[in-house]
This record gives structure tokens, sequence and C-alpha cells, in this order.
């Protein structure tokens, strides 16, 4: 049978194959763009379910504090591996903040605390040199030299002059005594007030050390 030519009711006549294969087109392009249009649809109803999973799926809030760090305790375990050698505890206030308290090095082998006071942006360091050489303290101030020495709760400490703190790592201050057979050097980015609050603080077990060394 043969196949009925369609008609246009426009033009109240059959339509040519040229107006066929336009019409054809057209329809084909039709199509298309509503194919891309639900992709589209369909791609964004997709982000938008995982940037929803992600919103209600992952805690929020601020992350736990780090654990405060108990610097006796450290200093317990620590001289349990020295030798013989007692790691000393800094007395600061407690509105400090202790960032680290760990010993390293070999030459010599090193007990350091690292505080942030409440009261400025610096830090101090207290250091505890086991059997250092008198020299120790000036290497660890990149050079640094001694300025003269003041008298601390008893305890004769020695001054540094420091003129160029960012040649010294941030050091602008420091002060450094024997304890026993150690040296103790108490410094950091803060000023000498600072400095002798740590010092007053460790004036009993400095004292203790030298009575049981001589």
């Amino acid at each position: 049978m043969a196949q009925r030519e369609r008609i246009v009711a426009e033009l109240g006549r059959p339509e040519t194959p040229e107006e066929t294969a336009a019409r054809k087109a057209e329809s084909s392009r039709v199509y298309r763009s509503s194919q891309t249009f639900r992709n589209l649809v369909a791609a964004l109803v997709i982000t938008l379910g995982i940037v929803a999973i992600v919103i209600f799926a992952v805690p929020r809030g601020e992350p736990p504090a780090p654990k405060p760090i108990d610097v006796a305790a450290v200093a317990e375990d620590v001289s349990g591996t020295l030798g013989g050698g007692v790691a000393i505890v800094p007395v600061v206030p407690e509105t400090w903040l202790v960032t680290s308290a760990a010993v390293a090095g070999d030459d010599p082998r090193t007990w350091t605390v690292l505080y942030v006071p409440a009261e400025d942006a610096g830090f101090v360091r207290v250091s505890q040199g086991f059997s250092a050489d008198a020299a120790w303290p000036t290497r660890e101030l990149s050079g640094a030299d001694a300025a003269g020495t003041i008298v601390i709760d008893g305890v004769e400490w020695t001054e540094y002059d420091i003129p160029d703190p960012a040649r010294a790592g941030n050091i602008s201050a420091a002060l450094s005594t024997t304890a026993g057979d150690d040296t103790i050097l108490v410094y950091g980015a803060t000023n000498t007030e600072t400095l002798r609050v740590v010092a007053a603080g460790l004036t009993d077990q400095i004292v203790t050390a030298q009575e049981e060394s001589s």
C-alpha cells in the first residue's frame, strides 16, 4: 500500500520532501534540547544530594582541645632513662600553656619544656643540659655573649647580650646557671622579668642539685 502523503493544514497540500526533512530536523533538535535539559537537571539534583550528605553527615563543631601536658609526669618518666640524672620541673604560673616537654640530643642530652606565657605573645624555653660544657648556652643562643650576672633567690644567673633576636632564633632574653653537673638555660622571645619568674620557680631544685654535688 502506498504511503499517504502528509497534508500540511496551513498549506492545504502535501508537504514537500524539503519541508519533511526540515520538520524532522526540528523535531530532533527539540528532542535533543529536552534531553540535555533533563540531564542538566539530573546532574544538579545529584550534586545537591552530595552537598546535603556532606553538610549533614560530617560532624561539625570545634575540634577537641589537646590534652594538657603533665610536665611533672613526663619529667619522672624521663628521669628514669637518664642513668641517674633528674629532670627539673619548672614552677610557673598556672595560666601558662605548656606546648612541649621532651628530651632530645646527645651532646649534651637536653630536657626542654616550652611555655607560652598567658600575659604576652612570646614563648619561654627551660632547657637542662645534662653534663653540658660551659660553652653550651652560647651555642644554644647562636653565639650570644654573657653580659653579666644577677642573683635571683640566692642563685647566681648569667645574663646574655642578644643584640639581634632574629639571628638568635627570635630569642630576646636568656639566663643560665649550673645545677650540679648540669646547666640550666632559661630563654625565649620575652623579657628578663618573665625569665626571672621562671628562675625563681627553679630555685629549690637548683639549690638541691648544687648541695648534692658538693
